[in-house]
């Protein structure tokens, strides 16, 4: 009997030195590649094969803003297409932050090639404007809220109002953005914590900000509603609105796509808790590339207390179990339950 999933989109900084390869590894639709390579070419840029083929991982090559958002997407999409049709009923998809243009192709808004365009189109347009990015944490390592880190980051916003932004909100973590000057003054006044944070987005603009309105502006013109279709799977965006089959507003979606979620905060973690919710999904099923989606997943679980998660030691517990609730394709021992 097939079990009903949640599929989850990762977005940018995914593919890393670690993946280098993951799409020659795990991807066996070459044709498919070649459709991606295909469109790359045509816009002039790095093809997928070339840049994931590479002996040595490249900060320069191969996390430039087009680069690692075309990698990123064909990684996903591949991975999605790997899932075993007669083990999963896939019930409802979602992403974060690029993940959502992922999320399009993998529910049929938008055919696979349209989506590589949509990447590369959106990731040229984007890192060609102003501001930055960093992340901090917002909860404990028992990944419960902790109050004084959230005051703190509130402290900045409205310190540097009008040039900082939430960005995302991804589980137990702030991402922040905004002004490059602005960003840089709230990570001198955060505290520092876990010898990590808080942590500079490298080749990060001031995504899902009002800094992002020109690039706005011109993806609406490239990409007009007529080039979206009627989702075949429902959709669940950064504002926790579902989109459903046959019956969405493509010219509102196309607007939600190109502008609302380009200048406006994602909530990753109302998309999640949206999904489980309204689909009650038997597992979540992470796209790679790259596994560092899940913990957010699990912090944003743990914050409705989702089948009865806490703690993090609750998620630790389930997924141990012989039924864990959360499968990532791009961690070997997890990819070979789902495809």
């Amino acid at each position: 009997m097939k079990k009903t999933a949640l599929v989850v989109c990762p977005g940018r900084g995914t593919y890393n030195k670690a993946e280098l390869g993951y799409i020659a590894t795990n991807c066996n639709d070459k044709a498919l590649i070649a459709q991606f390579d295909a469109v790359r070419e045509a816009s002039g840029l790095a093809t997928i094969s070339y840049l994931d083929s590479q002996a040595i991982f490249s900060r320069t090559s191969h996390l430039k803003a087009e680069n690692a958002a075309g990698l990123i997407f064909a990684a996903g999409f591949a991975d999605f297409q790997s899932i075993n049709q007669e083990r999963f009923d896939v019930v409802a998809v979602t992403g974060n932050s690029m993940g959502w243009y992922t999320a399009l192709s993998c529910a049929g808004v938008i055919t696979p090639q349209s989506g590589m365009q949509l990447v590369s189109d959106m990731a040229q347009l984007t890192a060609g404007e102003a501001g930055a990015q960093f992340i901090y944490p917002v909860i404990n390592d028992h990944w419960l809220p902790d109050a004084e880190r959230a005051a703190l980051v509130q402290q900045q916003l409205r310190k540097h109002n009008g040039e900082l932004f939430m960005s995302i909100v991804y589980g137990g973590y702030a991402v922040i953005a905004g002004s490059e000057r602005a960003v840089k003054d709230a990570m001198l006044a955060l505290p520092p914590c876990d010898e990590r944070f808080p942590l500079l987005l490298q080749g990060h603009a001031a995504f899902h900000t009002e800094l992002m309105q020109m690039a706005s502006d011109r993806a609406l013109s490239l990409w007009p509603a007529a080039r979206f279709n009627q989702p075949q799977v429902p959709l669940i965006d950064g504002c926790g609105h579902v989109w459903t089959p046959y019956g969405s507003d493509l010219t509102l979606l196309q607007r939600y796509t190109l502008k609302q979620q380009v200048c406006q905060t994602y909530d990753f973690s109302k998309a999640l808790q949206v999904a489980v919710k309204e689909f009650a999904p038997e597992h979540i099923i992470l796209l790679g590339p790259g596994g560092s989606l899940g913990g957010a997943v699990a912090q944003s679980l743990i914050q409705i207390n989702w089948q009865g998660l806490k703690t993090k030691q609750d998620f630790v517990a389930v997924q141990q179990s012989p039924e864990p609730l959360v499968l990532s394709l791009g961690i070997s021992e997890q990819r070979g339950v789902v495809t």
